[in-house]
C-alpha cells in the first residue's frame, strides 16, 4: 500500500499523506466532488483535477495489481510458471505487459498435446470400463504415467469439445433465458458497503429469468459491481436434469454412461454454464441498456424543455448542516453576483447565526432585487425551506420560492467546464450557481453536466419509486 500511495505522489508531485488521506475518502464512498468541497482540511486542499488523479490512478494501480495474482494463478495452473516469469509479471508497470505474459492454454489442450485425442473418441463408443482402461495402456508415456491419468486427460478433452459445440451452446442459451433463475444473495461485506439498504430488496432474491425487469437488472449488475450482491442465473433441478439428458445423445454406446454423465457434469460446471450464464446476463444488460435510454431520453426531453424564467433576479440555497448553506446570487441576464455562507438550521445553529441569516436574506432581497429563492432538494433542504418561508412573511415585497433539482449539481461544480467558467471560485460556490442558473434556463445549464448524473434514468427513478 504504501509503495502505491508513494507511486501517485511522485507522479502527481504531492505528499504521501495527502494521496493516502483521499484515497481512504474515496474508499469510505466519498466522491470527488464531495471531497473536494467538504474535505479540504483532510486533502490539505487538493483540488477537484488533482483528487480525479488520484482516484484514476488507484484504480488502474489496484486493478493491475489484481490481475497480476490472476494472471500467475493461471499460468502455475497451467505448469508453465517460472521464478523469472513471476519477477517480470510483478514489477510489470502497466497493464498490457501483464496481458502480455498470459498463456491461454487449457488443461484439455495438454492432454491433446499428450497425443490423449484418440483415446477421447473412444469414451464415446466403449462398452465398458475395462475395454476403456485397456484402450488406455497404449497411450502411456514420459508425460502420461498411469491408465487413470490417460482417462483423466481424455475426458478433459471431451468436456471441452462438448463445451465448443456451437448446437450444444445455442439450445442451452435459449433454455436459460426461458427456464432459468436470477438469482441474488448479499455479500459478507454486504452490511459494511450498503448501510442505506439500497440493495435490500435483493438480498435474498430469485426470479425467473423470462420475467426480470429491466430496472431490476440494472440495479442488480450495480449491486454486485459495489461488492453487495452475488448474482447468478441456475436452472430448476428438473431443468437441469433434462438438459444432462440431452447432452448424453452423442455417446453412442450406453455402457459408460456413469462415466459420460461425470464428463457431462464436469463440462457443465466448470466450462458451459459459467460461459452462458455470463452470455445470457450480457443480452439482459444489453436488453435494460437499450430500454434505459429510451426512457432517459425521454426524461430528459422534458426536463430540459421546461420553460425558462426569463429576467428573474435569483436567490440560490445550496442547503447543508456542519458546512452552512451555500448561497449565490443571480441576476436576471444570469450573471453571478456574488456569494456567501448562511447558517440556518434551527437545530444545529445559534441565536446569533440564524439572525444574521434573516438578515442576510433580506438584505439581498433589497440589493438584487430578488424575484425568486431558489432550494436545492439535498441535504438540509426542508430545515432551509422552513426558514426561508418564515424569512419571506417579513419581506414586502413579492418574493417566491421554490425547490430546485440539484442532482448533478456538485458533479458540476467541480468539472472543467466550471473552473473555465468560474476559475476564481470555490466548488461549493459553483454547485450552488447551477443550482440557480437551471431555474433560469434549463436547457442552457444542465447541459454542461455528465447526463448519467441528472438523475432522470430507468435506475434512478426505480429507486424512488422504492
Amino acid at each position: 500500500m504504501d509503495k502505491l500511495f508513494k507511486r501517485i505522489a511522485t507522479e502527481l508531485g504531492i505528499k504521501i499523506d495527502q494521496v493516502s488521506n483521499t484515497i481512504k475518502l474515496l474508499d469510505e464512498g466519498a466522491t470527488v466532488p464531495f471531497i473536494a468541497r467538504y474535505r479540504k482540511e483532510v486533502t490539505e486542499n487538493l483540488d477537484e483535477t488533482q483528487i480525479s488523479k488520484i482516484s484514476e490512478m488507484v484504480i488502474y494501480l489496484r486493478n493491475l495489481e489484481t490481475r497480476k495474482e490472476e494472471v500467475i494463478r493461471l499460468i502455475e495452473e497451467q505448469d508453465k510458471l517460472t521464478e523469472e516469469l513471476k519477477k517480470q509479471i510483478l514489477s510489470a508497470e502497466k497493464l498490457q505487459a501483464v496481458e502480455d505474459k498470459k498463456k491461454r492454454k487449457t488443461k484439455a489442450d495438454i492432454a491433446k498435446e499428450q497425443g490423449l485425442e484418440p483415446l477421447s473418441l473412444e469414451i464415446y463408443k466403449m462398452s465398458t470400463l475395462k475395454e476403456l482402461e485397456e484402450k488406455a495402456k497404449e497411450f502411456m508415456n514420459e508425460e502420461v504415467a498411469t491408465i487413470e491419468a490417460a482417462i483423466e486427460g481424455a475426458k478433459l478433452i471431451v468436456a471441452q469439445n462438448l463445451s465448443e459445440t456451437p448446437e450444444y451452446r445455442e439450445r442451452l442459451r435459449e433454455e436459460m433465458q426461458k427456464k432459468g433463475i436470477v438469482t441474488s444473495k448479499k455479500s459478507k461485506k454486504a452490511e459494511e458497503l450498503d448501510g442505506k439498504l439500497i440493495y435490500k430488496d435483493y438480498y435474498e432474491y430469485t426470479e425467473p429469468v423470462s420475467k426480470v425487469l429491466s430496472h431490476r437488472v440494472l440495479a442488480l449488475n450495480r449491486g454486485e459491481k459495489e461488492g453487495v450482491l452475488s448474482v447468478g442465473l441456475i436452472f430448476q433441478e428438473r431443468d437441469r436434469e433434462f438438459i444432462e439428458i440431452y447432452l448424453l445423445k452423442d455417446f453412442q454406446n450406453k455402457g459408460l454412461n456413469n462415466l459420460h454423465r461425470e464428463i457431462i457434469k464436469d463440462s457443465l460446471d466448470r466450462l458451459i454454464l459459467p460461459s452462458i450464464e455470463r452470455e445470457v446476463r450480457n443480452i439482459l444488460t444489453e436488453k435494460a441498456e437499450d430500454e434505459a435510454i429510451v426512457v432517459f431520453k425521454e426524461n430528459l426531453k422534458n426536463l430540459l424543455m421546461q420553460p425558462p424564467l426569463d429576467k428573474k433576479n435569483i436567490l440560490a440555497l445550496d442547503p447543508g448542516y456542519r458546512t452552512g448553506c451555500k448561497v449565490a446570487i443571480i441576476d436576471k441576464d444570469g450573471f453571478f453576483k456574488e456569494n456567501t455562507v448562511f447558517y440556518l438550521v434551527k437545530a444545529m445553529h445559534n441565536e446569533r447565526q440564524l439572525k444574521e441569516a434573516e438578515n442576510k436574506i433580506i438584505n439581498f432581497i433589497d440589493k438584487y432585487s430578488i424575484d425568486i429563492i431558489v432550494i436545492g432538494n439535498g441535504t438540509a433542504s426542508r430545515e432551509t425551506e422552513s426558514f426561508v418561508a418564515e424569512v419571506l412573511k417579513k419581506v414586502k415585497k413579492d418574493v417566491k420560492y421554490l425547490i430546485g433539482n440539484e442532482a448533478g449539481a456538485s458533479i458540476y461544480s467541480a468539472s472543467k467546464i466550471a473552473v473555465e467558467e468560474f476559475p476564481d471560485l470555490d466548488v461549493t460556490v459553483r454547485g450552488a450557481i447551477s443550482i440557480g442558473k437551471r431555474i433560469q434556463d434549463p436547457l442552457a445549464e444542465l447541459v454542461k453536466i455528465d447526463p448519467k448524473s441528472i438523475g432522470v434514468g430507468m435506475y434512478q427513478r426505480s429507486e424512488e419509486r422504492r
